[in-house]
């Protein structure tokens, strides 16, 4: 049995032992940038965790393995264009270094890879698998598109943002775990307990980013906290305080987020005042610890000999007592 760490080390392995052609080198040169420029390599271990579940190797996963990561970068790409970010993991990102139409070129290289990838899977899964994958990729596509519909809205509810984190973060870490269940000859019970868990770690996950983004020691973050409230992003945060707001607190709270004459740090500071008012960090702590316990739920249902369940339990309490 692998632990969690080992798992995202051969991940790290795997990924840069991956054969891109030298030319056209417009072309694959930014995918191997993007490929190199570090990543946590949770998805492509949750999928070899999934499969040691139920056998010792995890070879059979190996090219699903491969596949999620280049997919989660190709995704990261595009993203970056979409939002005009200038830099992706401490670097400059794809379409900053290059330009616009090197990032969705070497994307759409990258996305074509990772079917080639996962052809390499047993060819008796692979209609499950592409199923499976094909439903996951979609699901982040429209989890995008909501994400950018947001941006124009006012009346963003909860139940509409927990779904759209659900198809943009969640999705693609429950479909891991499957496509790894698969692989590793998992039940059809199985492989539905471990998408559940996938599902409420990711929704975890993103809440909990939500709030160190606006709550969180600076120095333990990495970064200036406060970011999403001064691009008035939705996030689960907002949507709970405009719910729980009444009508002329909310409409306070949206004039101050769209006010681009306030100094930035005031601006945090009110907003977190409002935040504070209405009980907002301790509902989304809540929900978090929620979340988790789900989770684990879907773990304990698992029929699987408990210390199989160690990295996944591991993943799960790392994930839970993260400060950045």
């Amino acid at each position: 049995m692998y632990s969690l760490h080992e798992l995202i080390a051969m991940s790290e392995r795997e990924l840069a032992q991956l054969p891109y052609p030298a030319r056209p080198a417009g072309l694959y040169e930014p995918i191997r940038y993007a490929l190199g420029a570090g990543g946590k390599r949770i998805r492509p271990a949750l999928v070899l965790m999934a499969c040691n579940l139920f056998q010792e190797a995890v070879t059979a996963a190996k090219p699903a393995a491969l596949a999620v990561e280049v997919f989660h970068n190709f995704t990261l790409l595009h993203d970056d264009i979409m939002d005009n970010a200038d830099t992706r993991r401490g670097k400059p990102s794809v379409h900053k270094k290059w330009n616009d139409n090197t990032a969705i070129l070497s994307g759409d290289a990258m996305l074509i890879y990772t079917y080639r990838l996962l052809a390499g899977c047993d060819e008796k899964s692979l209609p499950r698998l592409l199923t499976v994958f094909n439903e996951v990729a979609v699901g982040v596509c429209e989890g995008q598109q909501y994400d950018m519909d947001f941006e124009k809205r006012t009346d963003v509810s909860v139940a509409e943002y927990l779904r759209m984190i659900e198809l943009k973060t969640a999705v693609l870490l429950a479909g891991a775990l499957k496509l790894g269940a698969i692989c590793g000859g998992g039940s059809d019970m199985a492989t539905d307990l471990l998408y559940k868990y996938g599902i409420s770690i990711g929704l975890a996950f993103q809440l909990q980013d939500d709030l160190l983004d606006t709550y969180a020691d600076s120095d333990e973050f990495g970064k200036p906290v406060g970011g999403d409230i001064l691009e008035g992003k939705k996030t689960f945060l907002l949507t709970n305080a405009l719910a729980r707001a009444d009508e002329p607190a909310r409409r306070s709270l949206l004039e101050l987020l769209s006010d681009r004459t306030i100094v930035p740090a005031e601006k945090i500071a009110r907003v977190r005042a409002i935040y504070d008012r209405l009980g907002i960090r301790e509902l989304t702590e809540k929900a978090v610890a929620a979340y988790f316990a789900d989770a684990n739920l879907a773990l304990d249902a698992l029929e699987v000999a408990p210390d199989r369940l160690k990295p996944l339990r591991e993943l799960t309490a790392e994930l839970q007592g993260r400060r950045k």
